[in-house]
């Protein structure tokens, strides 16, 4: 079969490799759609990071890596333990590995496991035909969800799980900064949660456009002053929660000029460098940073949920490409800011 395997930074090639065989409590499945997340652009330009050049502890695999995180396809085979799908479901997949023994795991905390893994990072993943992975993570996709719902779930899940950390309902006032895809899943699951008043802060035109087109009230913050126009927003009081999905210091910095008192900020980002942050601001607010680390069965349920209720819309901000320009119209144009999210459909 044909996959997008990872060998190094900026080292990733179209391969044939060998159809993954299914055990007695795995899951077989075709691969409809195939999101390219962050982090996989993170690991193409600045990698390895979370790929293993040694075995990983849970799965065993490193580099060569397939890569794929986030997917949905249809079942084709199951193994002889298996109950929960039949071949022929629609599924989205959870992808991480937990070793069920660390004190994360055994506080149900799976999401923050000390030996976490993930399909398609730390072992062969969705960017393929096909792949197989454990019973438990599979969740079959309910009616009236699609295919490329589906593979969406898992960064909307990210964003749902970080929406929820921020402690925020009905009546509240949130800010989210980045309108990339977990800003955007950051936005809808916020509305989801009962939070009407929400801002996002995007500096890039086009994806100020394509939010702002959904619903949302979207900001330069270039052009204004995220900290003074909140305050005024807010008659002083500041945001209940601020939410840094852009990952730079100028976001964080801004975000924590966005609290309220004794609030969190949410960093929901994959930061590649250290940066400097004006600690003094959370001393003199009694505020705090909060980060959030993927998401747990809960979040995908809630999620599924939504979207069985028609709450998520890819107008304007999803793309669909093939296997063979990956790198030319994946990696490289979101790199770039031609595009928002790419699902790669092998």
């Amino acid at each position: 079969m044909r996959a997008v395997v990872y060998h190094d930074r900026e080292r990733v090639a179209i391969e044939d490799v060998a159809e993954p065989a299914c055990g007695q409590d795995q899951v077989k499945i075709a691969v409809a759609h195939n999101g390219i997340c962050g982090t996989d652009l993170h690991e193409y330009f600045a990698g390895p990071i979370f790929i293993p050049t040694e075995p990983h502890v849970l799965t065993g695999q490193r580099l060569p890596m397939v890569l794929g995180h986030e997917f949905a396809g249809t079942v084709t085979e199951v193994g002889a333990d298996v109950r929960a799908v039949a071949p022929g479901d629609r599924v989205a997949v959870e992808p991480v590995y937990r070793c069920g023994s660390c004190p994360p795991c055994r506080s149900g905390h799976y999401n923050i496991c000390q030996h976490i893994g993930f399909h398609g990072l730390m072992a062969a993943g969705g960017m393929s035909e096909f792949t197989v992975v454990p019973e438990y993570m599979v969740h079959p996709l309910p009616e009236g969800v699609s295919l490329e719902l589906g593979a969406l779930v898992e960064p909307m899940s990210v964003a749902y799980h970080a929406a929820r950390l921020g402690e925020v309902g009905a009546g509240d006032t949130a800010v989210v900064f980045g309108a990339g895809p977990i800003g955007i899943g950051t936005w809808f699951a916020l509305r989801g949660l009962g939070v009407a008043d929400v801002l996002v802060f995007e500096p890039a035109a086009e994806r100020r456009a394509a939010l702002a087109q959904l619903g949302a009230t979207v900001l330069d913050p270039t052009e204004v002053d995220p900290g003074a126009y909140v305050r005024e927003h807010t008659a002083g009081r500041g945001a209940h929660a601020v939410y840094d999905a852009a990952g730079v210091r100028a976001s964080v910095e801004s975000g924590l000029d966005c609290l309220a008192a004794r609030r969190n900020l949410v960093a929901v980002a994959i930061y590649e460098q250290p940066f400097e942050v004006t600690l003094l601001k959370l001393v003199m607010n009694e505020s705090g940073v909060r980060g959030s680390l993927c998401y747990t069965s809960d979040d995908y349920r809630a999620v599924l949920e939504l979207m069985a209720r028609g709450h998520y819309d890819t107008s304007g901000w999803v793309t669909h490409i093939g296997l063979d320009s990956v790198v030319s119209d994946g990696f490289e144009a979101l790199h770039a800011g031609r595009r928002m999210k790419v699902l790669v459909d092998p």
